[in-house]
């Protein structure tokens, strides 16, 4: 796709004055970095604050009295006792249980705001118009522009511009205003670090992000950090370490799933692909995504295979790098679940060599999610 065809967020010319390398994203130009680089990026996020334009995700609103109900029929979680200003993961399933894409909701007074990913977004609201639209309203929010502030001093820059902002925890949100800038925070993210993502007024987003690249804690930060981060955290990308061949039991994402939607529960099934997920919660899958670290400098990177000592397959890398915090390679692979085990040594094949990696627990680095 030429760049002229390429969709703009509205920080586009915010990005091209900080220098940014912008790349194709999601059929958005996006930055992937800054000058600073992207290690640098990534060291910052964990020591400070990193602002980053995620305007290519979806933002949509659900509206109606029954529209918790209906978006439990396309998705394995309770959404219905979400409380309100309380925000969940949750997943969309298809009727082999395969992940059609995984999610933010959040319930609000007066509607659910879903945040979905910039490349199922299409797929995502025609899928939700398909099959709940009658139900409740399916209002897609492409006037907003969605940023993220992540890192250990995210609270204190942000509460410098509203000091109540400081009173939520993970997983929660509100509105806000910024220094008198209309917003939805949620102190949540995808770095594994406390952070706050802000949707915005897209006429607004650029007024906003200047005033929190003025503060001395704030750098701005492109995808190919994000990338890097969230690897660390250990948290899945879509496309990658997740799509429609993989259940959330296979993923290891169980813990989206509640009790009340398991069997036994009070409103258990009712999703495509229930019985799948439903047998695989029962009596285990065949395989498991797991953490790996590895011994040696060599990064190993999505696609490599894994083997066991005896040079038999055993298994597929769908995220990898050489984690700028832990000073490791690091990955999150596919393994058959008889070497899934923490512990359990696999090869993978790194241009035609072999190279040590241990099953290890995730996320790679610890968390810095602030619960009060």
């Amino acid at each position: 796709m030429s760049a002229d065809a390429l969709l703009k967020t509205p920080l586009h010319a915010l990005h091209l004055e900080l220098g940014a390398k912008m790349v194709p994203f999601g059929g958005y130009n996006m930055p992937v970095q800054y000058p600073a680089g992207v290690m640098a990026e990534h060291k910052h996020t964990r020591a400070a604050a990193g602002l980053f334009d995620v305007s290519h995700m979806g933002q949509l609103r659900l509206v109606g009295a029954a529209a918790a109900a209906a978006l439990e029929t396309v998705v394995p979680v309770d959404v219905i006792d979400l409380g309100v200003f309380k925000q969940r993961y949750a997943l969309f399933t298809n009727e082999q249980g395969g992940i059609l894409d995984d999610l933010m909701i959040c319930r609000r007074p007066d509607d659910l705001f879903v945040v979905v990913n910039a490349g199922c977004k299409v797929q995502d609201i025609a899928h939700l118009q398909a099959t709940i639209g009658t139900k409740c309203e399916v209002i897609p929010m492409p006037e907003q522009a969605l940023l993220a502030l992540q890192g250990p001093q995210a609270v204190t820059v942000l509460a410098r511009l509203n000091p109540e902002v400081a009173k939520l925890t993970f997983m929660t949100g509100g509105f806000f205003e910024l220094d008198g800038i209309p917003t939805f925070l949620t102190r949540s993210g995808y770095t594994g670090e406390d952070g706050f993502e802000i949707s915005v007024a897209g006429t607004q987003a650029e007024a906003l992000a200047r005033k929190l690249l003025a503060q001395a804690e704030v750098k701005p930060i492109g995808l190919g950090a994000r990338d890097s981060l969230r690897l660390e955290a250990g948290l899945c990308l879509y496309g990658h370490d997740i799509d429609t061949s993989t259940t959330p039991v296979e993923a290891s994402l169980t813990w989206a799933i509640q009790k009340v939607r398991r069997a036994g529960g009070a409103r258990a099934g009712g999703y495509p692909g229930a019985a799948m997920v439903e047998a695989q919660l029962a009596g285990g899958a065949a395989r498991k995504r797991v953490g790996l670290v590895g011994s040696e400098r060599m990064p190993v990177r999505e696609g490599a295979k894994l083997v066991d000592e005896a040079g038999n397959e055993v298994g597929v890398v769908t995220s990898g790098t050489l984690g700028p915090t832990v000073n490791k390679p690091v990955a999150l692979a596919y393994l058959n679940s008889s070497h899934a085990a923490q512990g359990t040594q696999v090869w993978a094949i790194v241009r035609d060599k072999r190279t040590p990696m241990t099953v290890s627990p995730t996320p790679f680095t610890p968390n810095g999610y602030y619960r009060g």
